[in-house]
């Protein structure tokens, strides 16, 4: 199989180029959701407890943080990525282009995995103002940064496929992503639940990957490291055979 990687290029650059244009827009609000998080959660909570399995709780909501920031951004930059074509009507430029579902997959869902992956980044450094975090296994703290991305990004980018509005748009990501961020040990840890709510808790799929995020700092996880990493790789290839099937099928590409 060739891949026409000028198309792929051609995508990345046009969303990145729209991301740099708004870089400070893009970068001030989750550095202010940021600190805003450390003042509620670092300070007022983390007076009440000093720390969860021997971690500061300040450092401990760190990873946490930054998820939740991946989580969001991916989505949503990947979801509006697609679906401002499909509302000015530029994706049959789109479909009748030299280029197949997996280029176009790749421009928009990488532009969006870098961008949330950069906005991480100014996470993890803001947070060093607050508290010292220590990243015990920086090379997987990479690797679940980047599949955590690419995996959202490609949710994102079904989102933004199925919608046939600017509401619907909104919908999955305030309805369900962000329940789930919270109800998956963003702040928490699973084993301070009670054991009957510890369980329902490992029914949520984000759990795993905060859970294997958190372990690339402090080596403390909920769930085994495998689990959270096959987890991962589900949903990417999950994603990857529904936005193949849309692809093949036009469904509601032309509409």
């Amino acid at each position: 199989m060739n891949i026409n990687w000028n198309g792929v290029w051609a995508i990345f650059h046009h969303e990145m180029m729209r991301f740099f244009r708004t870089i400070w827009q893009s970068l001030a609000s989750p550095v202010l959701s940021t600190v805003l998080y450390f003042v509620v959660f670092g300070a007022a909570i983390g007076g009440r407890i000093q720390s969860v399995e021997g971690v500061e709780y300040a450092a401990f909501i760190v990873p946490g943080l930054m998820m939740l920031t991946v989580l969001q951004q991916a989505v949503s930059n990947a979801s509006f990525g697609i679906y401002f074509p499909k509302f000015s009507g530029t994706i049959y430029e789109y479909l009748v282009s030299p280029v197949g579902w997996i280029e176009v997959t790749m421009g928009f869902v990488g532009a969006a995995a870098v961008k949330s992956i950069m906005i991480a980044l100014v996470i993890l450094v803001t947070s060093f103002v607050f508290v010292g975090v220590h990243i015990l296994h920086p090379v997987w703290m990479v690797a679940f940064l980047v599949l955590s991305s690419v995996g959202f990004s490609l949710m994102g980018f079904i989102i933004g496929l199925w919608a046939k509005s600017f509401e619907q748009l909104q919908i999955v990501p305030m309805m369900i992503i962000m329940p789930l961020v919270f109800l998956g040990g963003a702040f928490y840890s699973a084993s301070m639940l009670p054991p009957f709510w510890e369980g329902v808790a490992k029914l949520n799929p984000v759990l795993y990957l905060i859970s294997g995020f958190r372990w690339s700092f402090f080596g403390l996880a909920d769930v085994p490291v495998g689990v959270s990493l096959v987890a991962v790789a589900i949903m990417v290839v999950v994603c990857l055979g529904i936005i193949r099937w849309i692809f093949a099928t036009g469904w509601r590409l032309r509409e």
